[in-house]
């Protein structure tokens, strides 16, 4: 990203972020009576809190350290509690609004309004924490999700074709060693033929996951027809060069653009991210373009991160479109809003002759929380006829 578009991006979000914060941090003031010695603790703390992501996104540009790693994890986890402690204020402002025009609240709220408000602001808190803790440890705890396809076509000698899929790995700080460690027994337990990485295994930037050594557990993924995958979003944010040169270090074949033959039996076609033409100025192929020059008697899986415009899969003859890039949202209620924007935010489709899945993917961006979504890794038996 050119050092203009990148200030411009980071003023906007920054803007964003902190007005957010500020409408929330108003409204638990608020709620604090002026002569209470807590309002001062809790101006520090929300002080502290608020600014902690941002401070984790400038140090891990200078200066990558245990303490980059400690605001990370106060400022990722914040993320998530600002998003339903501003949905509160929301849901507050809206009461307050009616009962200004049509009175609702009973007498004894109206008789004790401060002590009301100090009570509702203690119970969002603690439904704040535990909703975060909850989302945690869903977050956590991916599950395993299985699919059987069938694909009306021959493909050489095999009859069956076992993959494991995976997506939004984001490894970096947050997705450290052991989630990643994890990743890989859980889908080395499946014995596939064939693992598939369906963009953003990296988490933007690179430090983080070589400091930590990442690729060396990523280089323990076994499967007898190879590991690929392809670029997604995050891989161009932080650098697509350096992204796709890691991973090829440590034994994922990434596709770019281009297909490839295995086993004499089938394709995979990998597409570039279509943030590519926004970082590089470089358009990606058309996926008619990217199959044209396969032999389409034989099955074709179709790896594009984003899935947009699925109806081009279609009509270029892939049999199998594996997606990523949604996350369903990650946190309710967001899925609302992915729902809206794609045919498909998670799950199964089929489209003609075209099987589409989109996963919700394994890992995280910004908070390691799932509200409303789970974690997983799709594991995909393949059948041809």
């Amino acid at each position: 990203m050119k050092t203009s578009m990148f200030v411009i991006f980071f003023s906007v979000v920054l803007l964003i972020y902190s007005l957010l914060n500020y409408l929330v941090f108003i409204r638990g003031l608020q709620a604090i009576p002026l002569e209470n010695p807590y309002r001062t603790g809790y101006k520090w703390a929300f002080f502290i809190l608020s600014s902690s992501y941002i401070v984790a996104r400038v140090l891990e540009r200078i200066w990558i350290s245990p303490v980059s790693d400690v605001f990370t994890w106060v400022g990722s986890f914040w993320l998530a509690a600002m998003i339903y402690f501003l949905l509160f204020a929301l849901l507050f402002d809206i009461i307050r609004l009616i009962h200004y025009f049509v009175p609702i609240y009973p007498g004894f709220i109206t008789a004790n309004y401060a002590s009301v408000k100090m009570i509702l602001l203690a119970a969002a808190i603690l439904i704040v924490a535990v909703t975060v803790i909850a989302g945690y440890i869903n977050a956590i705890s991916p599950r395993i999700k299985r699919l059987d396809l069938t694909v009306n076509k021959q493909a050489g000698v095999m009859k069956k074709l076992h993959v494991v899929m995976v997506s939004d790995i984001h490894m970096g700080t947050v997705i450290g060693p052991r989630r990643i460690a994890a990743m890989v027994k859980r889908i080395n337990a499946l014995s596939p033929d064939l693992i598939l990485i369906a963009g953003d295994a990296v988490d933007e930037d690179l430090a983080p996951v070589i400091r930590q050594n990442l690729g060396a557990n990523l280089g323990n993924l076994r499967a007898p027809l190879g590991v690929y995958g392809i670029t997604g979003n995050h891989e161009y944010i932080g650098g697509a060069e350096a992204a796709v040169a890691y991973l090829r270090e440590y034994g994922v074949t990434i596709l770019r653009d281009s297909i490839v033959l295995v086993n004499n039996s089938f394709y995979i076609a990998g597409r570039e991210d279509r943030d590519k033409e926004r970082f590089t100025g470089r358009k990606r192929k058309s996926v008619a373009d990217l199959l044209e020059g396969a032999n389409k008697s034989l099955p074709i899986i179709l790896l594009d991160h984003q899935p947009f415009n699925l109806a081009d899969a279609e009509k270029a003859g892939a049999d199998l479109q594996l997606s990523g890039h949604t996350h369903h949202g990650q946190m309710w209620p967001a899925s609302y809003i992915t729902n809206a924007i794609y045919e498909v935010s998670k799950g199964y489709l089929k489209k003609g002759n075209t099987h589409f899945y989109v996963s919700s993917g394994y890992g995280s961006w910004g908070p390691p929380v799932r509200v409303g979504t789970r974690s997983e890794i799709v594991d995909i038996w393949l059948s041809f006829k």
